[in-house]
């Protein structure tokens, strides 16, 4: 096998055979192949695509590349979520508590930030102390007694998925559908798992920037889990504009917990009551999506979602304190507000805009292994919708030094929308496909 000779034939269009693409992916596990020449064959396969053969194979590799779960001892549904990735996108950190509260078992294998995107893994370690690199006997454990817990890809999971993770959040090649795919699924498929539950964004925030990419996205993750015998639901959610109102890690792991709580906003708080119901069919520990909504309105309004988040932080080596007293997560150097600086109507915030401030202000990364500040970030005082006048407050950056500070609130008035009309009002919730479920909403 001659690396640059499948490098090229991929760039050419050609469909590689699947002897050919085994033996280049277990090179590069070798490290007979070099990051640079995975960086240029990711650059290729954004270009030209996959066929269903070469996901196939791509996937089953990922999966082969380590090891997989075996459990089957659980007494309780296992059922798992992930998302494609969105600005201000703090749902796992609720659902997963909140899932197990409902009798579900959570094997939640999460990722960092991947480009203009925040990672879930990030956001868990800005709670001092979690850990989120728990070997597998430890992580099956915590899962056992608490119902879930949350952890990144050890090296035992998977492996071939983590290298290239990597390398696609610095290369340019993330919002490729078969990369997405074949990282999202080989995960997921495995943790042998009952069922899993997708949040496919939609909009300007999300990777993929049509509708047609995004349809083609869920159904090629929807039948690759059909294809390996796990009921997989994918809800279309809308990213034209950040979910929830903070951007960043410590900030938004402030506004999960008051969504554990019985608050935050409206627009996360539907996310997270969508997909729990979804999870909760899948498991049948709800016989409606109805019914499972409301069970997980309840588990989130009387304390107990809240109660189980504390538990899986001080199973994880994290500081339980932070769900009563949020400070305790720290706060940034600088803290500077945003005026509107005219009136109108805030039609929303160009998601991508924010999501690569906060990359600018030291909060993700620009190249591999690079560390992070956990702080940084942005606050949202106004939502799509609402009325502002010039001296209103949109926003407050969070920075590490005031000349970060300025260049925060540069991002924030490069970002904003304000229009002279109220704009149309935007549903969450904008569609769904895959395995049947009993009553809710309408499949868009």
């Amino acid at each position: 096998m001659i690396a640059q000779r499948i490098i090229e034939r991929k760039r050419d269009g050609e469909e590689l055979p699947p002897e050919d693409l085994e033996a280049f992916l277990a090179a590069y596990l070798r490290e007979d192949v070099s990051e640079y020449q995975m960086a240029a064959f990711l650059m290729a396969v954004y270009f030209r695509g996959m066929s269903g053969g070469e996901l196939s194979t791509l996937v089953r590799q990922m999966i082969e590349s380590g090891a997989t779960l075996d459990l089957s001892f659980l007494t309780r549904p296992r059922i798992d979520k992930h998302s494609t990735g969105g600005v201000g996108d703090k749902v796992s950190l609720i659902l997963a508590p909140l899932a197990a509260e409902l009798g579900l078992a959570v094997p939640m294998m999460s990722g960092r930030g991947l480009g203009h995107s925040g990672g879930t893994l990030d956001k868990l370690e800005a709670i001092p102390g979690f850990r989120t690199m728990l070997p597998l006997p430890e992580f099956v454990t915590v899962l056992e007694a608490n119902g879930c817990a949350m952890i990144g890809q050890t090296d035992e999971i998977a492996p071939l998925d983590r290298r290239i993770y990597a390398l696609r959040s610095v290369t340019g090649t993330v919002g490729s559908i078969p990369l997405i795919a074949a990282s999202i699924m080989s995960k997921k498929l495995a943790e042998d798992l009952d069922g899993l539950v997708l949040d496919v964004k939609v909009g300007r925030g999300a990777f993929l920037q049509t509708e047609a990419e995004v349809v083609e996205l869920a159904r090629t993750m929807v039948g690759i889990g059909r294809d390996h015998g796990v009921p997989t639901v994918a809800l279309l959610t809308n990213m034209e504009t950040p979910l929830g109102r903070t951007i960043g890690n410590a900030l938004e792991v402030r506004e999960a917990i008051e969504c554990l709580g019985g608050g935050g906003p409206s627009d996360l708080r539907d996310v997270v009551r969508a997909l729990a119901a979804e999870m909760a069919v899948l498991g049948g520990v709800a016989s409606t999506l109805e019914s499972g909504s409301e069970q997980a309105a309840a588990a989130l309004d009387d304390g107990r979602a809240i109660e189980r988040m504390a538990r899986l932080i001080a199973a994880q080596g994290g500081d339980p304190a932070v769900v009563t007293d949020p400070g305790r997560l720290g706060h940034a150097p600088e803290r500077v507000p945003v005026l509107a600086g005219q009136s109108g109507f805030v039609a929303g915030f160009e998601p991508v805009r924010l999501g690569n401030a906060v990359v600018e202000l030291g909060g993700g990364r620009t190249r591999l292994g690079q560390s992070i500040d956990p702080l940084v970030g942005f606050e949202l005082h106004a939502q799509a919708g609402d009325a502002v006048d010039a001296e209103q407050v949109l926003a407050t950056v969070h920075a590490a030094t005031p000349a970060d500070a300025e260049l925060g609130v540069r991002r924030v008035l490069e970002a904003v929308e304000l229009v002279e009309e109220p704009p149309p009002a935007a549903s969450v919730l904008l569609g769904r496909m895959g395995a049947e479920a009993t009553g809710g909403y309408a499949a868009g």
